[in-house]
């Protein structure tokens, strides 16, 4: 966070966020854009195959995702561009007959996953602010409102130089085990930028990595653990903490952001 972030009252970073479009390209960062840019990126070397990897975008169909709580994508919300899956900016989204906005919401994998380890790149907006989740029951997450949104851990996605979320404490920076642990020795590209992310889910250990660096280990059963959890805002879900076969999530939180080379291997328990 900058010194010229700091001085700006938090009101009014506020009302310069909501009145700013926050948009981003997804082309890649050398600026190339080729036909072949979804196949380049999104795909597994004969060596991860080997270790199990399997890809879950292959960079240029919605094929093995939804919306949370939808059948289908959440039309104008969710789009391709540049081998990428690309949140439309909320300002951006077309409108309906009506002139009311499409129906917005989480993207999610069809397939539920228990121990994992997940790679992706992402590139955030210009104080944009987005996550991945993981660990989520859809069930869970459509009995409580909004019904679209997702209920699970979450790998932080942030611009921390200029997104107001970051001056509510480190635990909501880019990488942080979302509300719970702050992200440490993290190197952070600028925005415009893809970083690469990693998270291991095993057996209620968790780690979270940005750009190759390990920010983020915890383990659920601890008294560390439940003391930060009885300190968040997840505090009164029930059952929120609990592992199971859950889905990845891409969170659908106004701002646009483009995530590629999304990858999984499963764990032996």
């Amino acid at each position: 966070m900058t010194k010229g972030i700091r001085s700006i009252p938090h009101l009014l970073l506020l009302l310069l966020i909501t009145f700013a479009v926050s948009t981003v390209s997804c082309q890649p960062d050398d600026g190339s854009r080729s036909e072949r840019v979804g196949a380049e990126f999104n795909t597994l070397t004969d060596a991860e195959r080997a270790e199990g990897w399997i890809l879950l975008f292959d960079g240029e169909t919605f094929d093995g995702w939804r919306g949370l709580g939808q059948d289908g994508i959440p039309e104008g919300h969710w789009t391709i561009e540049n081998g990428a899956l690309k949140k439309v900016a909320s300002g951006e989204v077309p409108l309906q007959a009506d002139g009311q906005p499409l129906q917005g919401g989480d993207l999610m994998t069809e397939r539920t996953f228990e121990n994992f380890e997940l790679f992706f790149e992402w590139k955030i907006s210009p104080a944009g602010n987005s996550g991945i989740k993981y660990n989520v029951s859809e069930e869970m997450s459509v009995s409580s409102p909004p019904r679209n949104a997702a209920l699970g851990f979450e790998y932080q996605v942030l611009d921390d130089a200029s997104h107001p979320d970051a001056l509510n404490g480190e635990n909501r920076t880019a990488g942080a085990l979302y509300d719970l642990i702050p992200p440490a020795g993290k190197i952070l590209k600028p925005v415009g930028g893809f970083n690469t992310g990693r998270i291991i889910f095993h057996g209620g250990h968790g780690e979270h990595w940005l750009n190759g660096t390990k920010v983020v280990e915890y383990d659920l059963d601890t008294d560390r653990f439940r003391l930060l959890f009885r300190g968040s805002k997840y505090r009164g879900i029930a059952g929120f903490a609990d592992t199971r076969k859950g889905h990845i999530v891409l969170q659908d939180h106004t701002d646009a952001v483009c995530y590629r080379n999304i990858k999984i291997r499963e764990i032996e328990p």
